[in-house]
């Protein structure tokens, strides 16, 4: 398998080419296009969360939980991959295991579990439909943002708002906190950030979907 990302950073697509034989999982509605011999086949059973931990998903999230599977298997095929924010896309040569909001997963080898994360996130990062999911295994994985992507190789406490995670390696710690009392987190502009600890990389999207959603929504003529 191969994979290529065009057009960034604004306006990424991967560009995915399949040898026979070869598979790609990835988010519902990321298809672009695809050469016709590949067959698709959309689950909601993904990895070993199966069909509840998908249930809980999207009632949590109101996200899809059902995922496309991409077959080669009549001869190498090419699927173009996209996500729905406006943004840039990573791939990340993964090996073992990594902790992903949501609606930055775009598209793995089907080699890598995808689960829920229901439980161990007690405090849901703070952020309304912000969700976590892991991947395991070994392969290729797509991250998408809105804005760009920023990876950074932690040695020291940081802090970052919720919004902007994309996703981190199960060797970061973390703790959720409120920027100051609920004064502050009502009229700063600021409400729950995350402090990591400890060893490990950290991608962030240099641009917060909800904070953007509250500055255009109420500019846009009524449905």
């Amino acid at each position: 398998m191969d994979i290529q990302i065009d057009h960034g950073p604004a306006y990424s697509l991967a560009v995915c080419k399949l040898a026979q034989g070869d598979s790609i999982r990835a988010e519902s509605g990321a298809m672009v296009s695809q050469t016709a011999n590949l067959r698709m086949e959309t689950s909601g059973k993904v990895g070993k969360g199966g069909l509840l931990k998908g249930l809980a998903r999207k009632m949590l999230t109101g996200e899809s939980f059902f995922m496309n599977v991409f077959h080669a298997e009549s001869g190498a095929g090419e699927v173009n991959l996209a996500p729905a924010n406006v943004g840039d896309i990573t791939q990340h040569a993964l090996d073992g295991e990594l902790f992903i909001q949501s609606s930055c997963y775009l598209a793995s080898h089907t080699g890598i579990d995808i689960q829920t994360k229901v439980g161990g996130f007690k405090n849901w990062f703070g952020g309304k439909g912000f969700f976590m999911i892991k991947a395991s295994g070994t392969g290729p994985l797509l991250l998408s943002a809105f804005g760009a992507i920023h990876e950074m190789d932690l040695t020291a406490p940081f802090i970052i708002d919720t919004g902007h995670i994309v996703a981190f390696e199960p060797t970061l710690n973390f703790k959720i906190k409120r920027v100051g009392g609920w004064f502050s987190t009502f009229f700063s502009g600021e409400g729950f950030v995350c402090e990591f600890s400890g060893t490990g990389k950290l991608w962030i999207q240099t641009r917060n979907p909800s904070e953007f959603g509250n500055k255009v929504g109420p500019k846009l003529p009524p449905m």
